[in-house]
C-alpha cells in the first residue's frame, strides 16, 4: 500500500514542480513543447552503434536542471522507474550480435554490448526529456500547447483527463485496500479468492467518482476548451527556440564528441 501511497506523491510531485518561478517555467509553453518533441526525435535517431555520439544530448537536461531549479536526484530517480523495460527489452542483443567491434584492456566488445547500452541510454534520456516538461511546464499548460499546434480537441482532453484521473484511480484503491485489512487485520495481502470481487468493487467505485467528477465540471462550465490567459511569445522565447534547435541538429550532423578529442590531442 505504501507503493501506491508514493505513486500519488509522484504525480503530485511533479504538479508542485511546475509551479515554480524560474527562467525556464516562465518560457512560452509551446517553445517547450517544440523543443523536447525534436529532442526526443533526435536522441532516437541516432544509430544503434552511435553510443559516443549520444552524450552531447545530456547538456539539454542539464540546462533544464540548472535554469529551472529543480533537484537533479528525484527526477533522475523517476527516470529509472522504466529501466527494467528497457533491459527486458534489449536482452538479447548481445546474443544475436556477436561481431567484435572495439577492443578494450583486451576484452572484446561486440556489437550487442553496444546497441544494447545505446537503447538504455535513448530511453533514459527520452524518459528524463519528458519528465523535466512536466516538471516544468505543467499537464495544463502542455494540454494548451498541444491545442496550439492543432492537435484535435478530443485528444488533447484524453490526454489531460488521463493524467488526472490516475491520482483518483489511485485514491480508490488505497480506500479498498483499507477496507479490506480492517476486515482481514491477520493476513498478509489479498487473497486470491477476492481478486474478481475487489477489481469488480474498484471497477464500478472509479465508474461512478468518474461520472460525479464529469458533472461538476460540466457544471462549472466546462466544455472541452483550454481557457487561459493568453502568454505572449517573447523574444527570449524565440531566442531559446532557435538556440536549441541550432544545438540539437549540430550534434545530430555533426559527432562533437570526435571533433573535440581531435582538437585536445591537435589531429
Amino acid at each position: 500500500m505504501a507503493n501506491v501511497s508514493d505513486s500519488i506523491y509522484e504525480i503530485r510531485y511533479l504538479d508542485e514542480l511546475s509551479q515554480k518561478n524560474s527562467f525556464i517555467h516562465k518560457l512560452h509553453p509551446l517553445v517547450k513543447l517544440i523543443v523536447s518533441i525534436f529532442y526526443i526525435i533526435i536522441t532516437v535517431s541516432f544509430g544503434k552503434y552511435e553510443i559516443l555520439s549520444l552524450t552531447p544530448l545530456t547538456i539539454y537536461p542539464i540546462i533544464l536542471f540548472t535554469l529551472g531549479d529543480i533537484k537533479f536526484f528525484p527526477i533522475l530517480k523517476r527516470s529509472f522507474l522504466v529501466l527494467p523495460v528497457v533491459l527486458g527489452l534489449g536482452i538479447f542483443n548481445p546474443i544475436l550480435d556477436r561481431e567484435p567491434l572495439l577492443t578494450f584492456m583486451n576484452f572484446a566488445i561486440t556489437g550487442g554490448w553496444i546497441s544494447y547500452l545505446s537503447l538504455i541510454m535513448k530511453c533514459f534520456l527520452t524518459v528524463l526529456c519528458a519528465l523535466l516538461l512536466i516538471s516544468t511546464t505543467g499537464i495544463n499548460n502542455i494540454a494548451i500547447a498541444l491545442r496550439s499546434l492543432l492537435i484535435p480537441k478530443i485528444f488533447v482532453t484524453q490526454f489531460l483527463l488521463t493524467y488526472r484521473y490516475i491520482s483518483v484511480l489511485l485514491e480508490e484503491i488505497i480506500s479498498i485496500w483499507t477496507a479490506y485489512s480492517l476486515r482481514a487485520p491477520e493476513q498478509k495481502g489479498i487473497s486470491y479468492k477476492s481478486w474478481g470481487p475487489l477489481l469488480g468493487q474498484l471497477l464500478i467505485r472509479t465508474y461512478d467518482r468518474a461520472q460525479r467528477i464529469y458533472n461538476g465540471m460540466v457544471l462549472r462550465g466546462f466544455s472541452g476548451e483550454f481557457y487561459q490567459d493568453k502568454i505572449r511569445f517573447s523574444l527570449i522565447d524565440f531566442c531559446y527556440l532557435v538556440i536549441m534547435i541550432v544545438f540539437l541538429l549540430l550534434t545530430k550532423l555533426y559527432n562533437i564528441p570526435l571533433i573535440l578529442g581531435n582538437i585536445l590531442t591537435g589531429v
